[in-house]
């Protein structure tokens, strides 16, 4: 409960409603939604950071704001526009509420140009993330802030936002018929620091630093410095390979090594053994601490993100929670063209957690990052207790996925056994409270099942989605391509899979690690290509320890008409799978094997293996 009131009163605080002396619109940037005035329908509002007054009237390009704090004022209605006339520097964030319709929207319109946002005065709260917890209680900066907002459009027009410090780029909160199109976002200094190896002698390595990585040594240590942030250099690395367009993590021995500045640009690395270092190696390292999602999307419904490009973002991507109806077309995540950077992702690009209805990942170029490109999962909650027949105490078990409601009203449950990861009881959710940031209360409509045993754990049924990836291309990712585990449709089509340094696609499950949940009914992977990726190319593993005769954790999946180029490993293994259909594949590979030598199944039943070609490279 500790964390819940400090949140909440630490928004009281930044919204101005403490029960404190008033601030005047412009004097308090931020005014809170039940205090906005509503603004007359089909008024188009100018902003001008260069040339504007936040003291105009704002409804003429003769006479427009400055900033968004007047936006911030008001209460949006049926086809309002506020439309930035030049790019220029911001340092208060647009915090928009209000209802457009579908007819006549509300509408951002940014003119084309490089604006940048300094996060010092942003709008900043507080907020539990699925899979990136690390700093629930410290303020986050948001700078595009679309709460309890319906039918709007966010049309950057080319425009570029380039971030001057940490900042959650845009939060999407209980919100509805949302688009965001044609914008690029990218950090002036990327949080994660980049260099690369010059030459290599017998007990040092020169290294030039990249111009956008800024650092200074500290006791012979290298420590990376930004705008509002620095960290010593941390032993987790990935490893860009330039010449070979790989990309894998590697962990160097930081304690017996030496660093030394010898030029504004350049350092020596000295050890007594070289841990791999060798010339035109890129190296590529960030702090691993989870504090930020660069977007979050919680509580929302029919999101489309059309034709954006992420340059660099910081956190654990787009992270979109307990969200239904979410459509990424066009997304290129890439570092920007002529920027001699080579990471553009922090760790995850695109991170699903507890959504339902339909995902769909389309025409999309996902690639540069620190983690996987694509996650879609639930979570399961541990039982610790049986309050009553029909009520249980739920906890989330991993540290960094916790404080959010995983369960509401109405919700459809399945208990779930913690060795077997089969379902053995359902049920629905009449009242779910969230007692503190790791405990649920879940009352049921039903008596609880007999058979519960120590660990079960349950997983929400209801938030569950379709999944639909198809026209993508996956390129310099250093872990997997896809992780998708999910009980709806899962369509995996038409995609290009570039040298994932592991597999391109893993169907986990899982009641004692990371609690990702769940099982899989149906998924068809056609008609892709994988070239050179890591092994199994798709690796379907759910994280039983206990085997039950006849029963299966997935079923249902197809693997058919897919191009598969590879040199080492396998092409597929499976376990606790029934229905694996692996059929008109063709397989170019770099050794002579029969195809038996590319599958492994274990504990699988029902498995088809049918016309698939393998020809040497």
């Amino acid at each position: 409960m500790r964390i819940i009131y400090l949140r909440i009163l630490l928004l009281l605080v930044v919204l101005g409603c403490t029960g404190k002396k008033e601030l005047s619109p412009i004097e308090n940037p931020y005014l809170p939604i039940a205090e906005r005035k509503e603004s007359k329908p089909h008024t188009t509002y100018y902003i001008d950071p260069n040339d504007g007054k936040d003291t105009n009237l704002g409804t003429s390009k003769e006479m427009p704001w400055k900033s968004f704090k007047p936006v911030n004022q008001l209460l949006l209605t049926e086809g309002n526009t506020i439309e930035i006339v030049s790019p220029g520097d911001f340092t208060t964030s647009l915090v928009l509420s209000g209802k457009g319709t579908k007819e006549a929207p509300i509408t951002v319109k940014f003119a084309s140009g490089v604006y940048n946002f300094y996060p010092e005065l942003a709008y900043k709260a507080a907020f539990n993330i699925s899979n990136t917890n690390d700093a629930p209680e410290a303020l986050k900066a948001v700078a595009f802030y679309l709460l309890e907002a319906e039918h709007v459009v966010l049309n950057g027009m080319g425009a570029e936002i380039a971030f001057r410090g940490k900042t959650m780029e845009t939060c999407i909160q209980n919100s509805k018929a949302i688009r965001i199109e044609n914008i690029s976002f990218d950090y002036k200094h990327p949080t994660v620091s980049e260099f690369e190896i010059a030459t290599v002698k017998d007990h040092v390595a020169e290294a030039k630093i990249h111009a956008d990585s800024k650092f200074d040594i500290v006791d012979s240590m290298l420590v990376w410095k930004g705008e509002g942030w620095e960290h010593k250099a941390y032993r987790l690395f990935q490893v860009f390979d330039g010449k070979n367009q790989r990309v894998a993590r590697k962990t160097l021995p930081l304690d017996k090594l030496r660093f030394s500045k010898i030029a504004p640009d350049k350092i020596a690395i000295h050890f007594d053994k070289n841990p791999g270092f060798k010339e035109g190696l890129i190296y590529q390292n960030r702090d691993t601490f989870r504090d930020y999602a660069a977007i979050f999307t919680e509580g929302s419904k029919d999101i489309v993100w059309k034709n954006v490009d992420v340059n660099f973002m910081h956190g654990m991507g787009f992270v979109s929670q307990f969200s239904e109806n979410i459509t990424f077309d066009g997304l290129r995540v890439v570092p920007k063209e002529d920027s001699g950077r080579t990471c553009a992702a922090w760790a995850d690009i695109l991170h699903f957690s507890g959504c339902k209805g339909e995902i769909l990942v389309k025409n999309a170029f996902l690639s540069a990052a620190n983690d996987d490109a694509i996650n879609v999962h639930g979570t399961h909650l541990r039982i610790v207790e049986a309050l009553a027949n029909n009520k249980i105490k739920v906890r989330f078990m991993h540290p960094q996925t916790y404080g959010f409601k995983a369960f509401q009203k109405g919700d459809k449950i399945e208990f779930i056994r913690a060795t077997s990861l089969l379902p053995y009881s359902e049920n629905t959710v009449v009242e779910a409270t969230l007692l503190n940031p790791t405990d649920m209360e879940l009352t049921l409509h039903s008596s609880l099942p007999a058979n519960m045993e120590p660990n079960d754990v349950v997983e929400n049924v209801t938030w569950t989605p379709d999944v639909t990836v198809v026209d993508n291309t996956i390129n310099h990712i250093s872990t997997r391509g896809i992780l998708v585990t999910t009980r709806g449709k899962v369509h995996i089509e038409n995609n290009t899979f570039l040298k994932t340094h592991m597999s391109a696609i893993l169907i986990a499950d899982d009641a004692n690690s990371w609690f990702e949940s769940g099982y899989v009914r149906d998924v068809t992977v056609k008609n892709n290509k994988f070239i050179d990726c890591g092994s199994p190319v798709i690796n379907i593993h759910p994280e039983n320890t206990e085997i039950v005769e006849g029963a299966f954790v997935h079923k249902n999946i197809k693997i058919t008409d897919n191009q598969f180029q590879l040199a080492t490993g396998i092409l597929v293994g499976a376990k606790g799978t029934d229905g694996i259909m692996f059929a008109n594949n063709s397989i170019n590979i770099a050794r002579d094997v029969t195809l038996k030598d590319l599958l492994y199944f274990s504990e699988c039943d029902n498995t088809i293996v049918e016309n698939n070609t393998i020809t040497k490279q």
